[in-house]
């Protein structure tokens, strides 16, 4: 693969994206960047207070605008969960980038995320994980160029086979 290609993780809250993003990283020599970090360092704010104050929609249009403000190539990029909702931060970041779709079932993601009202997770008053999980993976779906199922793997081996993968 190209050294001047992005590689973006996409994929649900949970499923190791940031973890496996900074492993990745290392194993390719590459800077990582963290979507959620860099918005949270832009505004000076947790993610949760900004979707408490301002509201989804608020969060998410500052979402894109954060993302397309993105220049590096060469990266590993994990991405918030949401990102999947703007056609313009996808296009911008598989401009340079190639998209990585970690999956998980549902099952699994609900074993490990046990603060949902804390994570910064964009999700609407009254909508389950499960609801979340079957609006999302249809997006993931559209825009991801490889997909690697992560069930049973560790974060280490997660990012051998996004290694893998991507050649």
């Amino acid at each position: 693969m190209d050294e001047d290609v992005n590689i973006v993780l996409i994929g649900m809250p949970g499923v190791g994206k940031s973890t496996s993003g900074v492993l990745c990283a290392k194993l390719m020599s590459r800077d990582f960047i963290d979507t959620d970090v860099y918005i949270q360092a832009q505004t000076g704010r947790r993610l949760q207070d900004i979707i408490d104050n301002e509201g989804l929609e608020h969060f998410c249009r500052f979402e894109e605008e954060s993302i397309c403000s993105l220049t590096c190539r060469g990266n590993v990029i994990a991405t918030g969960g949401s990102v999947v909702y703007s056609e313009k931060a996808m296009a911008h970041l598989k401009q340079n980038g190639v998209a990585v779709h970690l999956d998980l079932p549902l099952e699994s993601l609900e074993q490990r995320i046990d603060n949902l009202d804390s994570r910064g997770i964009v999700i609407t008053p009254g909508q389950t994980f499960a609801d979340l999980y079957q609006e999302r993976q249809p997006l993931y779906e559209k825009y991801a160029d490889i997909t690697v199922d992560c069930s049973g793997l560790t974060h280490e081996q997660v990012g051998y086979a996004i290694l893998e993968r991507i050649g």
